[in-house]
């Protein structure tokens, strides 16, 4: 109920709307999540081991992104973004890897760590990488497989919340 509550309150606001679906917008918001996805590898092998972190967060957040406007859903809310992956898309695995992945991204970018944390960043930059990499996969394998029937069931599920 919390959960329904707080999207009300953002649709309510503008912040979470349907609109048609987009392809080119998809197609931005893909290419943006490529880009960090490349930019978070560069910043591990530099070693920016806190900045890779974000920057693996950032590459699965637009990946969500993308796939809301492939079914003409604008979300402008992190955390509605992430429950909406569960609650519109019933995809309750990238859920809880967003939501994991965007915990670790606050704490890297807000905080400072000890220096005697490097190795365990290290670790944590690398496992994000790599979680990162399999959710745009897994986002591109679930949109391919979308047929213009189950667009309009998700977009009817999202009216519904």
């Amino acid at each position: 109920m919390k959960e329904r509550n707080f999207l009300i309150k953002l649709k309510n606001a503008k912040k979470l709307k349907l609109i048609e679906p987009s392809t080119e917008i998809y197609t931005s918001y893909s290419i943006k999540s490529n880009n960090c996805l490349k930019s978070a590898k560069i910043l591990f092998d530099s070693p920016l081991y806190e900045n890779s972190v974000s920057s693996a967060y950032y590459a699965m957040y637009n990946a969500s992104l993308s796939l809301f406007f492939y079914c003409g859903i604008k979300c402008e809310n992190h955390t509605a973004s992430i429950i909406l992956l569960e609650k519109v898309f019933n995809l309750s695995n990238l859920k809880g890897n967003l939501e994991s992945v965007k915990k670790e991204r606050i704490d890297k970018q807000y905080y400072v760590s000890e220096e005697e944390n490097v190795e365990m960043t290290k670790d944590i930059a690398e496992n994000m990488f790599f979680d990162a990499e399999n959710f745009i996969l897994d986002i591109r394998a679930y949109i391919e497989q979308l047929s213009n029937s189950d667009v309009e069931m998700i977009r009817l599920t999202f009216e519904e919340l």
